[in-house]
């Protein structure tokens, strides 16, 4: 029997479509579907079921498929593997016995393993594919690679395809990446570079299975369905906070090889609890089914999220894990790991909507039960006197509930003293007939109550997704990059803290409960941890901050973090003293990566900084437009401006940009920095100038071997960076040596050797601009941490 007869039968007997809407718009033709790790344990549990349901659902729609689960193994071997596990696939309720027989011997069928270990094994897989066609007399629609294997694999398999599986123009190509998408932003930038050297974006399909999940899927629909109730109370003015809660009774016993590396927040936190929440607060698009836009928007909140540091978490691990650690991992009984399998992170997004409304994430191995939610809660003004039980003095809350707990099935509930929620179609159904239950401190009557018609594993609709070709619940490389952005300065923050060992299951009792206090978050109970003795070496905090001498002039050291502390509060101090004595404190800021920890602890730390009597001036700037990202002053903008109050007339950037031109001389930008400092800064001498020192000596754009001479007595200069972009715009050493107090940063073991040859050469401009940082009426203090003194 041929293959189109074989699916012609089968068209015969498939029940109705999977209700997937787009589906239809694309060209119909055969599909070749390759699992490559396709007798791997996720293609076992959902791969395979989702592809099956896949091929019921399309093939009356006049798509015809071939299916393939590639491996590293001989196919002599892997083979009967593959079929154990294709014929347990299943049919949905509503398929007759009968049917669902034909169905599963056709997929059997149409299905075969193959060896896919070198370039070779791809160009025979092109091969065979190309020979079917001809064969068949078929057209081809498109080619779905779905890569179930390590990260580490996916360059290289990305590479063979593209080198030898690439279909005809016209036919689409789409390759399917399973998390983890990277370790922190610049493994996930290098694997992003790796991966764009092969496939282009549109034919990548990063995959977040927490967003085929219904209820999550649902959240966008809901807020577009019930715009008139939601658009007056989603707003700060009305919600108290969300909580976005992933909850597990497991242990990570068979995972800790990977476990350890990543941790619950890279696990859970970072990905699917992350894109739960840019749902919940993104701005609505004006179609939920136009992926750009909903990408865009969701990238505009992760943009907008003020910096997560060491306050605005706090993490856990089991009891177990150490030893589960050291059994799996071959490690001694000394060994102790700082992996974290619970933490709970304080987010807060930054605009006029959600300014101060508190984003709790959280998420845990070994806890009492297993559930997840998303809950918004509103703040309630009505007081009973009396009737306590009234439903108006009840919580008033919305919740995505995923499923399980104690609700066992997934459902949106809304607590009835807020509105009755629109039903629109026919996938979702009121509940009405309910169990003795009670849901996030409410009971269950206490909701109006929604759940899908027919439930779906989350898989098996986002393969819907990718043969349909729609986007919007897959993660771009911009997302990914953007959401790594967020999350890296937490990780680094986080890396040499101890976790607080809790027992696992209902012996937790109130060990993990949380505090919010402003913008931070603390355990709310006091509980033994491990001690650094325990660990076999001092922590951070065991050294204290230290005073001394650097070059005649004043010395901060400590560790990075308790560095920064230190000079965000002599910072503050300057800023009020020049604040009571005229009124005014002027603050020049250098530009680069140095100042970036600064700003995130100015943020997050110093709410009664006087900002509105600060001016917030540039030691130096790129010569680019303020708008890329290679601008000083964007960059200042993105991580400290737009967070704080600052009148937008009291911030100064450099004019590099004049008569549609950057830095050209005759311009006369320079001159007019200086003319504006000369108006508005008493003597021209700021209050507090912050620099920082390059790894060749530079300091502000005052590189070595510049004319920096040549400046006179001008307070702005062009200069020229041996490193792109070259022209830059800066403040002289006339005007560095004016102020009243000058900061110079200096921190990582990769300044170690700078700061050793700094402690014993002579001022040289030449060689070491930065030695010529001497103010001539004010104070220079050094700030060194730890890794740069000590190396």
């Amino acid at each position: 029997m041929s293959l189109a007869v074989s699916l012609l039968l089968v068209a015969l007997c498939a029940g109705a479509g999977y209700g997937e809407e787009g589906t239809q718009a694309q060209k119909a033709g055969h599909v070749s579907v390759v699992v490559v790790g396709g007798t791997g344990d996720l293609a076992r549990k959902y791969l395979w079921q989702g592809f099956f349901q896949l091929y019921v659902s399309q093939v009356s729609g006049g798509n015809t498929f071939s299916f393939y689960g590639g491996g590293l193994s001989p196919s002599e071997q892997a083979t009967p593997v593959l079929f154990e596990i294709l014929k347990a696939v299943t049919c949905s309720k509503d398929v007759s016995q009968d049917r669902c027989a034909i169905l599963k011997d056709q997929f059997l069928r149409l299905s075969q393993y193959r060896q896919l270990k070198t370039l070779e094994d791809y160009q025979e897989l092109a091969r065979h594919i190309e020979q079917q066609l001809q064969q068949e007399g078929m057209t081809e629609a498109g080619r779905l690679f779905y890569l179930s294997v390590p990260a580490f694999a996916y360059a290289g398999v990305a590479e063979k395809i593209n080198s030898s599986c690439r279909p005809a123009d016209g036919t689409w190509l789409r390759v399917v990446l399973e998390k983890p998408f990277g370790h922190d932003y610049l493994s996930a930038q290098v694997l992003a570079t790796e991966l764009m050297g092969a496939l282009k974006d549109e034919e990548m399909y990063r995959i977040d299975h927490y967003l085929g999940k219904q209820v999550v899927s649902k959240i966008l629909p809901f807020r577009m369905e019930n715009r008139k109730f939601l658009d007056p109370i989603w707003n700060r003015h009305h919600i108290e906070r969300i909580e976005i809660v992933l909850k597990e009774t497991l242990d990570v016993k068979g995972r800790i090889s990977f476990y350890d590396e990543y941790g619950v927040i890279r696990d859970v936190l970072q990905n699917h609890l992350t894109e739960v929440m840019t749902l919940l607060t993104m701005k609505l698009p004006a179609n939920v089914s136009n992926s750009g836009e909903v990408l865009r928007n969701k990238r505009e909140v992760l943009g907008s999220m003020l910096p997560l540091g060491k306050n605005q978490a706090v993490v856990g691990q089991y009891q177990n894990y150490k030893t589960e650690v050291q059994q799996e991992l071959n490690k001694t009984k000394e060994y102790v790991s700082l992996t974290s399998t619970f933490a709970a992170v304080l987010a807060h997004i930054e605009d006029a909507q959600y300014e101060g409304v508190p984003v709790l994430l959280v998420s845990g191995k070994m806890l009492d039960e297993s559930v997840g939610y998303a809950r918004v809660l509103f703040k309630n003004d009505v007081f009973c006197l009396q009737s306590h039980n009234n439903v108006h003095c009840k919580p008033k809350q919305i919740v995505f509930h995923f499923g399980h707990g104690s609700l066992k099935y997934p459902a949106v509930l809304v607590s009835k003293n807020l509105f009755k929620p629109v039903l629109k179609g026919g996938e979702w159904k009121e509940v009405t007939e309910h169990k003795d239950v009670d849901v996030l401190g409410l009971h269950i009557s206490d909701y109006f109550v929604q759940t899908p018609t027919t439930e779906r594993e989350a898989y098996s609709e986002l393969i819907h997704h990718i043969f349909a070709g729609q986007k919007n619940n897959f993660v771009s490389t911009e997302n990914l990059l953007a959401s790594w952005e967020v999350w890296t300065p937490l990780l680094s923050a986080l890396r040499a803290s101890f976790p607080r060992i809790y027992p696992g299951g209902a012996d937790n009792g109130d060990m993990l409960d949380v505090h919010l206090r402003g913008k931070e978050i603390r355990f709310n109970s006091e509980a033994v941890i491990i001690s650094p003795d325990q660990a076999g070496g001092p922590s951070a905090s065991s050294f204290q901050v230290m005073q001394g001498k650097f070059r005649g002039a004043e010395m901060v050291s400590a560790w990075s973090e308790e560095l920064v502390e230190r000079l965000a509060a002599d910072m503050q101090e300057a800023a009020e003293a020049a604040v009571r004595e005229g009124g005014i404190f002027h603050l020049a800021l250098s530009g680069g990566s140095t100042p970036l920890a600064l700003f995130r602890r100015l943020v997050l730390h110093h709410f009664s900084f006087p900002w509105r009597d600060t001016h917030v001036w540039m030691v130096d700037e790129r010569c680019v437009p303020l708008t890329e990202a290679d601008s000083n002053f964007h960059s200042m903008h993105k991580h400290l401006l737009q967070h704080v109050r600052i009148p937008y007339y009291n911030i100064h950037p450099m004019p590099v940009q004049l008569n549609q031109r950057l830095c050209v001389e005759e311009d006369g930008g320079a001159q007019l920095y200086e003319k504006e400092i000369n108006k508005l800064v008493n003597v021209s001498s700021f209050h507090f100038v912050l620099l920082g020192v390059g790894y060749d000596g530079h300091t502000a754009s005052l590189f070595p071997g510049g004319k920096l001479n040549e400046a006179g007595g001008s307070l702005v200069a062009l200069t020229e960076s041996p490193i792109k972009p070259h022209q830059r715009m800066s403040l002289t050493f006339s005007a560095i040596n004016r102020a009243r107090t000058v900061a110079l940063l200096v921190m990582g073991k990769g300044k170690h050797e700078l700061v050793t040859q700094l402690s014993r050469v002579k001022d040289n401009l030449e060689k070491y601009p930065v030695t010529w940082v001497k103010p001539d009426n004010g104070r220079l203090v050094w700030y060194i941490d730890y890794d740069a003194l000590l190396g």
